[in-house]
């Protein structure tokens, strides 16, 4: 039986975990990806595409920042891992999700979509929770935070076509990167110099898309 006088250990309060600066950074990235849903929702899809993009860039910032600080304790650790998959669901699946749903002026065609997307999102996520990297360097399947890559690099051609026929390219492009999340391929892990190619393609694409969206009526 448990002696009721043994003391416990000690749990620090939750609140404590968000001033833990890879956290803060986290969570940086889920206001950004906040940003991303508002504006997708009302249809400002420039603004969008630059929440989300800042939203990768503060996703690969926490890791780094992660791996550089000194005497995190095994909790923060373990709490900053959590925190970190956790807001990848809402960055680059709900977000995704609803930028379709909203393209497609939430018509029920495009429900099906929207739940291919948050449910690969989500599988890829806790199929790597519990098996990591394929090894140092590789991934099974195509990282998530590439989805929004790919999502707001298609929309520098909206303008390029009909909303009809954009709808068509946004709607497949989607679809090809949910089956690759969770396609049984080998990915690389871009990292190193690849964070300063982050850098330039995240500033450049959020003044373009800045114009864009200084253009909408």
């Amino acid at each position: 039986m448990e002696d009721p006088n043994r003391e416990r250990p000690h749990r620090p309060s939750i609140l404590s975990f968000a001033g833990d600066l890879p956290n803060l950074c986290s969570l940086l990235g889920l206001f950004c990806a906040l940003l991303g849903i508002y504006y997708a929702i009302r249809g400002v899809f420039p603004a969008a595409m630059i929440g989300i993009l800042w939203a990768v860039f503060f996703d690969w910032c926490d890791g780094l920042i992660a791996r550089r600080i000194q005497g995190r304790t095994q909790q923060q650790r373990a709490v900053g891992v959590q925190l970190d998959s956790l807001i990848d669901v809402v960055s680059f699946s709900v977000c995704p999700a609803i930028v379709l749903l909203s393209y497609g002026h939430y018509n029920p065609w495009f429900i099906p979509g929207a739940f291919v997307i948050l449910s690969t999102g989500v599988l890829r996520l806790s199929y790597f929770n519990v098996f990591g990297l394929a090894d140092k360097s590789t991934y099974t399947g195509l990282a998530l935070d590439n989805n929004v890559l790919v999502l707001a690099f298609v929309f520098l051609f909206e303008g390029l076509f009909g909303r009809d026929t954009f709808t068509v390219i946004l709607y497949a492009t989607l679809m090809a990167l949910a089956a690759m999340n969770v396609a049984p391929v080998q990915t690389p892990k871009l990292a190193g110099g690849w964070f300063y190619v982050l850098v330039v393609y995240t500033l450049v694409m959020t003044a373009f898309f800045g114009w864009r969206w200084a253009q909408l009526p």
